[in-house]
């Protein structure tokens, strides 16, 4: 997906995850994940560079759809889709 179609994606779970370090926003979004159904998206705000790797490693062993992330000042918004 594109950065402007990312912007603009309708997410069922936005998980907030800036104020943690590694392994901080993985284990939240493990958490979250739970609590949306499969096709429904999810966010992760991050402001740690290692979630930009960990987020999708554990989508693709996971089996869930890593769709791409977004610089914002300062942190990260990582989307996936929940297969």
């Amino acid at each position: 997906m594109t950065q402007e179609e990312l912007k603009n994606i309708s997410v069922a779970k936005s998980v907030d995850a800036r104020g943690t370090a590694c392994p901080g926003p993985l284990l939240e979004a493990k958490k979250a994940i739970g609590t949306i159904i499969a096709g429904d998206v999810m966010e992760v705000l991050s402001a740690d560079e290692g979630t930009r790797v960990d987020i999708p490693k554990w989508c693709s062993k996971q089996g869930h759809e890593f769709l791409g992330t977004v610089e914002e000042n300062g942190y990260f918004r990582i989307f996936l889709r929940k297969k």
